[in-house]
Parts: structure tokens; C-alpha cells; sequence
């Protein structure tokens, strides 16, 4: 049985039909855009796009909006073919009176040599789903830390706000804030260079990210279980927020806070090297939290600068009273870095005078700094020697130390001839010996003053010299200038007898506060005499620091200390009064 004849007629209205009702443009034109047929969904979404309201002409009404159409059939040269696919042109479309944007994907095919295809397909609503999809990543981005992959500051203040906003009955749920900085994250970076320092910080949040999770179950004494949400990220530079949520007992921070240190502590390996980074770490619980995120982060921080302030490698609880001793520090930081530049600081001497029976006269001197403020007057080192290392400037306070005592002591030198001091002592400060070059500073200046290097003693303290590595490797370089060393407030820092001997030092200081109980106390007698005998066998000599009275000065001479400095002797003396002192101090008794 043969197949019915198609009937072409109906085959002609079936096509009809679908490209009348087909969700799609279709348009026939010629190879020169004249428009040979199109169907209704090309004239709804041409039409706006015609200045004239005219449609015979594709090339002309999508001149202003895809001009290379034209040009891309040109230099089409194959016989069929796509000419192009899916090129989105952006327009606008009239409804309800409104400006609606909208989005057209026009695609060309080349049929027979003669003529072209036109699909026209309204892509609106999956451009703008691209678009949010593209503005979510952007975002994400924006609020996310490169080196750490953590949350950024602008992600953890949203996070802050969050919990501030709830309400009176919400917030019985408390949260507390962790803001953290590294210890000694400049020195790696000074040490063994940024990408070192990067990996440091990377290897933190790593150790950050196992340590917490989402919803931490924290263990108390009575058996009962606390789950909190806690976020972790990285806020900038060496600093670190740890947001923890759905407190039920405030206490439960503290043990998240300590073992957050603990983990932090321990070494970082690099290589073949270990480092030691440790974190001072301020915590604000929600009964302290006030202000905006901006100002509870600002309040985390000034806790943080005061664990730094107690010695590091610990927390401190944010308290209201830790604001204006941060604005008094920030005024004295300000008005500080106006008297290095306006000459108000001033250095004054300590004798340090020789307290063994046979050792002649001779005396030496201590350098030390002194600030003449404009408003308050002489402003006490206790006062400002903490700002200046916080803000950066004891370098600079350091140098002129240096600089000046040491012309002071060549001009003493020329003027009084054998009554002149012996000895010229300066303390050092973690910034300068952390100075990249600062050895050939100190060079220059023993250069440029005149000072003989044997005659200069620089003096760090017992805690510096044995926690730093990089600081031996500089105090070894300053030997090598053939000036002296001294272990200042020896007794107070991490060194011990044991160890003194790796220490290049010269002259060990015995702190005051073993030498304020010498007379009374028979354990600090017992300490100070194995000093003593433990410098005296490397050949290091001793000076007791902060004699006050005869008893004391009776003691540590019995116990063999070379030399002692303190107010029995005499209090710090301007330039101009030294002179008479040691003249005073060298006359014969009558």
C-alpha cells in the first residue's frame, strides 16, 4: 500500500502556526539584512529597537546596539554556516509604561548562499541570574582574606553586628570577641623575609581552622556540656578575630582563649627552622560590647596592646577604663614624635662608681633619656618608653640617646682630663638591634662623635639577649666594633647561670630587685653571690643596680660586686652638673 500523497498545503499552515506561536524570533533575510520574513516574537522584540518603527531591514534596526553584524556577514565567506552565535545585545523594552531592561541573544546562520537565519531569544532573566551569581562571587571575594582563605574584617563586622542587634531576650545568648595579634611577626619577616612571614600566617590559620569548629562543645567542671558557633578570620596583617556565639556562661571564653595560645605557640616549621610566634590575645565579652562591630574590634584591640603591655603569650579581658589609658597613650605618642623633631628630649647621667677596696677612683656613666614636655613638664621614662616601642619610635628615641651621649663624653674627655668618666653606658632597645644595617649605624656614630669604642658599653636586657636569635647574631656584630657588653636587670628575664656563658656578653647588671633585699633577705644574698662567682668565672664583671643604702652597698661588696650605681650614690644628673659630682666624688675625705 503506497504512502498518502503529503498534503502541502496543510504542511505550509502547520509551519505557519508554530513560527506564529514558536517562544522564539525567527527571522529570513537577505545577505544584505533586507528582512524576508519574521514571525510575531521577532517583531515584539525588534520593535523597540527601531527608531522609525520599521522591521525590513535587520542590519539597520540593530545598527546602534550590534554594529559588527553586518560586517561579520561580509567576511563570512563559506556558502552555509553560523555567522555567529548567541551575541547578546542589551536594549530596552516598553511595558506598562515603565523603562524594563532587557537583554536579546541574536544568532546568524548562512543558509544556500543566499539568505540568513535569524533566532532571536529573550535571555533577561538568565542574564540577570549570571549577573547575581557574578555579584554573590564578587562579594564572597570581597569579603574573604587571599593569603588565609578566612573571612575578612568586612565579613567578621557583619558578624559582630549580627549579634549585637538581638534583641533584649535573644541576647541572653551571649557572644564574645578574641582579637589577636602576633608577638614577634616582624622579626620573622625581618629574619627570613615576607613570603617566610606569609607562610607563618598561613600555618596559623590552618591551626585557627582545626582548632575551632562551627559549633564548638566546650566541657565545663560540673559536668555540663556548652555548644557555640565560632567564627574565625583574618582582619589584617598579623591580626586575627575569633567571633564565638550562643555563649551560655560567659567562663566558657576562657578556656577557648587559652587553648587558642596554647595551639598558637607552639613552633612553625619552615624548612629546616622552627619558629616561635606566640599571639597576646584581647577578649570582649558582650556585658562590655558597646558602640557599633567597628568599636568593639577597637576595644579587642586595646585589650590585646595591654597583654602585650603584661609581657605577651596572653589574654586579657576588655575593661571600660582600658579606653582612656589608650587615648592617654595615643596623645603621648602623638606629642612624642613632635619632641624628636622640636629637641624636648634631654639625656641624663647616672655615676656607676667602683666598690672594691684597691680599684682606685674610677667612675662611669649611664645614659639615660628624659622628656621636657611643653604642657606637663619632665614627663617620667615609665611614661613614655612603653609608647614608643608600641608606636614605633623607640629606634628613633635609642639613636639620640646614642648620639648624644656619646659627644657628651668625648667633650668630657677634652675638658676634665683624668677626672673624666671612664666608662660611657647606653641601654639598647629591641628596635634598634632589629634594625636591618643598624651595626653600621652604630659605627658612624663612634665615626662621627670622636667616642672610643672601648670606652662604650651598650646594655640590653636579660630577657632580649636570651629570647632572640637574631639579637645575638647583631650583639656578636657589635663586638666586633671592640666595644663592651652588658645583661642589664639580670635575675628578671629567661637566661639563667647556666646558660650566661653563651651570651657575648661583658658586664652583668644585678637587677634592684635582688639588690633592694640583699640586707635582709638571705635568698637574695644566696642569688647574688653565685652571680658573682658565675660572672667572675667567665670573666664578666658585676654592677649591682638601685643601691639606696649603706647596708645594701655593705653587702654586695662583701659579696665581690665590682660596681654599683643607684641614689646612694647619687640620682641621674643633667650634662652640666656631672662635672662638679666627679669632683666632688674624687676629693680626698678630710
Amino acid at each position: 500500500m503506497k504512502p498518502p500523497m503529503p498534503n502541502l498545503a496543510e504542511e505550509y499552515e502547520a509551519l505557519m502556526q508554530f513560527l506564529y506561536l514558536a517562544p522564539v524570533g525567527l527571522a529570513q533575510a537577505s545577505l544584505s539584512g533586507e528582512v524576508l520574513m519574521l514571525n510575531p516574537k521577532s517583531a515584539q522584540l525588534l520593535m523597540p529597537l527601531s527608531r522609525d518603527g520599521r522591521l525590513d531591514n535587520l542590519f539597520t534596526v540593530l545598527e546602534e546596539v550590534a554594529p559588527q553584524l553586518r560586517s561579520l556577514v561580509a567576511a563570512f565567506d563559506e556558502p552555509s554556516g553560523v555567522v555567529c552565535d548567541s551575541v547578546r545585545i542589551h536594549t530596552a523594552a516598553t511595558a506598562a509604561g515603565q523603562a524594563v531592561p532587557q537583554v536579546i541573544s541574536v544568532s546568524l546562520l548562512k543558509l544556500e548562499g543566499l539568505r540568513l537565519m535569524a533566532v532571536f531569544n529573550d535571555v533577561t532573566l538568565e542574564a540577570q541570574r549570571e549577573q547575581a551569581g557574578l555579584a554573590m562571587k564578587l562579594n564572597d571575594a570581597a569579603r574573604m582574606d587571599s593569603l588565609t582563605r578566612m573571612p575578612n574584617r568586612a565579613a567578621v563586622r557583619d558578624e559582630i553586628q549580627r549579634a549585637m542587634a538581638r534583641t533584649p531576650s535573644e541576647a541572653a545568648c551571649g557572644f564574645a570577641v578574641l582579637f589577636m595579634n602576633c608577638d614577634r611577626f616582624k622579626q620573622i619577616n625581618d629574619t627570613v623575609g615576607h613570603a617566610a612571614g606569609d607562610e607563618v600566617l598561613g600555618l596559623m590559620a590552618d591551626r585557627l581552622r582545626a582548632t575551632l569548629r562551627p559549633y564548638d562543645r566546650i566541657g565545663r567542671q560540673d559536668g555540663a556540656v556548652t555548644v557555640m558557633e565560632q567564627t574565625a578570620a583574618r582582619v589584617g596583617g598579623d591580626e586575627f578575630v575569633v567571633v564565638m556565639d550562643d555563649m551560655r556562661r560567659p567562663d566558657d571564653v576562657h578556656a577557648v582563649a587559652q587553648r587558642l595560645l596554647d595551639v598558637l605557640a607552639k613552633p612553625y616549621g619552615l624548612g629546616a627552622r622552627q619558629f616561635h610566634c606566640s599571639v597576646s590575645m584581647g577578649v570582649v565579652l558582650r556585658a562590655q560590647a558597646a558602640g557599633d562591630a567597628d568599636a568593639v574590634l577597637q576595644d579587642g584591640s586595646i585589650a590585646m596592646v595591654e597583654a602585650k603591655r603584661a609581657g605577651g603569650a596572653r589574654y586579657v579581658v576588655f575593661e571600660p577604663a582600658m579606653r582612656e589609658r589608650a587615648a592617654r597613650r595615643g596623645s603621648i605618642a602623638a606629642d612624642l614624635r613632635a619632641a624628636l623633631t622640636e629637641s624636648q628630649l634631654f639625656v641624663v647621667y647616672q655615676p656607676v662608681v667602683a666598690l672594691q677596696a684597691g680599684a682606685g677612683v674610677s667612675f662611669g656613666v649611664e645614659a639615660l633619656v628624659r622628656w621636657r614636655h611643653p604642657v606637663r613638664g619632665v614627663v617620667p621614662p615609665l611614661d613614655f618608653i612603653g609608647v614608643a616601642e608600641e608606636c614605633g619610635l623607640m629606634g628613633a628615641v635609642g639613636d639620640f640617646v646614642l648620639v648624644t651621649a656619646c659627644r657628651q663624653f668625648v667633650q668630657w674627655q677634652q675638658q676634665l682630663g683624668p677626672l673624666a668618666p671612664r666608662m660611657l653606658a647606653v641601654n639598647l632597645s629591641r628596635a634598634q638591634l632589629n634594625q636591618p644595617g643598624w651595626v653600621g649605624t652604630v659605627n658612624d656614630i663612634l665615626r662621627d662623635t670622636g667616642m672610643d669604642p672601648q670606652r662604650l658599653q651598650l646594655e640590653v636586657t636579660e630577657s632580649l639577649a636570651a629570647q632572640d636569635e637574631g639579637v645575638q647574631a647583631c650583639l656578636h656584630e657589635l663586638k666586633a666594633l671592640r666595644l663592651t657588653l652588658a645583661l642589664d636587670d639580670f635575675g628578671t628575664g629567661y637566661s639563667s647561670l647556666a646558660s650566661l656563658h653563651l651570651l657575648p656578653v661583658d658586664t652583668v647588671k644585678i637587677d634592684r630587685s635582688f639588690v633592694s633585699k640583699a640586707d635582709t633577705s638571705p635568698h637574695h644574698r644566696v642569688l647574688i653571690e653565685a652571680t658573682v662567682r658565675v660572672a667572675g668565672s667567665l670573666g664578666m664583671g658585676t654592677v649591682a643596680e638601685g643601691i639606696e643604702t649603706e647596708a645594701q652597698a655593705a653587702v654586695v661588696r662583701q659579696l665581690g660586686c665590682e660596681k654599683g650605681q643607684g641614689y646612694l650614690f647619687s640620682r641621674p644628673l643633667p650634662a652640666g652638673d656631672v662635672a662638679g659630682w666627679l669632683a666632688a666624688a674624687a676629693a680626698p675625705v678630710a
